[in-house]
């Protein structure tokens, strides 16, 4: 029961606001860049901080201990997708599906097809199955070793894949951000999927240029044939490559796309991948398919190619990007409950003066709550709640607030290094945020595409009847209340 003599917390000032912010940016800054340690500790250092400020406040240690928790559990699926996917990427590199994708997909891409081909395949197979976690865990994966035989840069071919897979994980009816961003804007599914074609459909077409541009650029490369014999050869003496190995990604797939949820449809794969071990690799045992689910697979074929590929995975591994994932998480649950999350929020708010503006102030918030919260989810949510009365009180329909909450709170969420999106990829595909930042096309185009529209007007939908009635509604209540009921 709370103290009736307690003062309520005092609310937070813009500069007091910004204050974790800063501390975070600069302690992210020096750890990475000075001494290029983790960014779990400078994480852990912005969230006391923000504590600490909160306390200051007014605000109780237990209400704070409380955001912090919420933003942990948050956190907590994600994790246990990522442990999941470490220990599939274990199995199936030991039961060889990994290495056969990788065989097949060295005999059929050509360098100047294969960053187009990349991002055109995760495309289409995250707008089947919803999932760009899924797509890049499984596809993703050995799609990277392809691009590294072909003399691709990792980084490029990791922003392809990424581009490709969060195309699906924004368009797909399957995917949980696509149902979730028009129920916080006060729209329906497919008005929402049809709405977003404008800004997301000519956004993957420039990237998908842009691709076919630089890969045109690898045509007259020397394809190192020897060195791509040797790797098919190498690939052929470790493990039974065969074509049927291939159904296991398929089953996973079709799993997902029958909408059974990521996570039991992942941990089906991971086990599918360890029988398949025991059943075609003759060297593989029961206690193999343990080691590679929990520490990874290691290998040891003496090709150096070969080996740095191939020896990843496993549940252990991934425990470091668990860690950094609830720091993130529990920094984004003290900012929220502290209210200084919505100060920030309100301060772009105010600076949204017509259409144009208002987009961009939603774009901004969305990344800005991608960095400081750091979740595609409550990047939606948050921003969805702030600016829905602002999109009607302006007259728009609310599929405009829906797919500018998936332009940015979806398409930006893996660019960053510490949101739980960025932290999955980076430990997944084995390449940086950072590093492949500059090459996830569509993820850099699709924010811009949703900011010119707003300023110019084109395909700004106005308020249909229901929305004028919702309107009207808070109109007649001088509070508001009705725009987030």
């Amino acid at each position: 029961m709370s103290d009736p003599r307690r003062q309520p917390p005092a609310n937070p000032g813009l500069l007091i606001s910004l204050v974790p912010i800063a501390i975070l940016i600069l302690s992210l800054g020096y750890t990475v860049v000075v001494v290029e340690g983790p960014v779990q500790v400078p994480l852990l250092f912005a969230t006391a901080v923000a504590a600490g400020i909160a306390v200051l406040l007014g605000h109780p240690w237990k209400e704070i201990e409380e955001g912090l928790l919420k933003g942990i559990y948050l956190a907590l699926r994600a994790s246990l997708i990522l442990m999941v996917i470490g220990s599939l990427i274990g199995t199936w590199i030991l039961s060889g599906i990994v290495p056969t994708m990788i065989y097949f997909g060295l005999k059929l891409l050509t360098p100047a097809l294969f960053l187009f081909m990349t991002c055109f395949i995760c495309s289409i197979i995250s707008l089947a199955t919803g999932s760009s976690w899924s797509t890049a865990g499984t596809v993703g994966l050995a799609l990277i070793g392809v691009g590294t035989a072909l003399g691709v840069p990792p980084p490029m071919t990791a922003g392809a894949i990424i581009s490709g897979a969060y195309f699906g994980d924004k368009m797909s009816p399957l995917s949980d951000t696509t149902n979730l961003a028009p129920a916080v804007a006060g729209t329906d599914l497919f008005t929402h999927i049809r709405h977003m074609v404008f800004t997301t459909g000519p956004s993957l077409i420039l990237a998908l240029t842009v691709y076919a541009v630089i890969g045109w650029g690898y045509r007259n490369n020397s394809l190192d044939t020897a060195t791509v014999d040797a790797m098919l050869g190498t690939l052929d003496g470790a493990f039974n490559i065969s074509v049927w190995l291939l159904l296991a990604p398929v089953a996973v797939i079709a799993m997902v796309v029958r909408r059974i949820p990521a996570l039991p449809a992942l941990f089906a794969g991971a086990l599918l991948g360890g029988l398949v071990a025991l059943a075609t690799q003759p060297e593989a045992g029961i206690a193999a398919v343990i080691n590679s689910a929990w520490t990874g697979y290691v290998s040891s074929t003496g090709v150096e190619a070969i080996d740095s590929l191939l020896t990843r995975g496993g549940m252990s591994n991934m425990m470091g990007t668990v860690a950094l994932i609830f720091c993130a998480l529990g920094f984004g649950g003290v900012m929220e409950r502290s209210g200084m999350l919505a100060v920030l929020a309100g301060a772009i708010l105010g600076l949204a003066r017509g259409t144009g503006s208002l987009v961009a102030a939603t774009i901004a918030t969305c990344i800005g709550i991608n960095i400081a919260a750091p979740d595609q989810y409550m990047s939606i949510v948050v921003s969805g709640r702030m600016y829905r009365e602002a999109y009607l009180r302006r007259g728009l329909h609310p599929k405009n607030l829906s797919r500018a909450l998936e332009d940015a709170g979806t398409l930006t969420s893996p660019l960053v290094p510490w949101n739980t999106c960025g932290a999955f990829m980076s430990a997944t595909l084995g390449v940086s945020t950072l590093a492949y930042l500059p090459f996830a096309f569509l993820n850099l185009i699709n924010p811009l595409v949703s900011i010119f529209y707003g300023f110019t007007g084109i395909t700004m939908a106005p308020l249909d009847e229901q929305g004028k009635a919702e309107l009207a509604a808070m109109e007649l209540d001088p509070d508001g209340s009705t725009a987030t009921s």
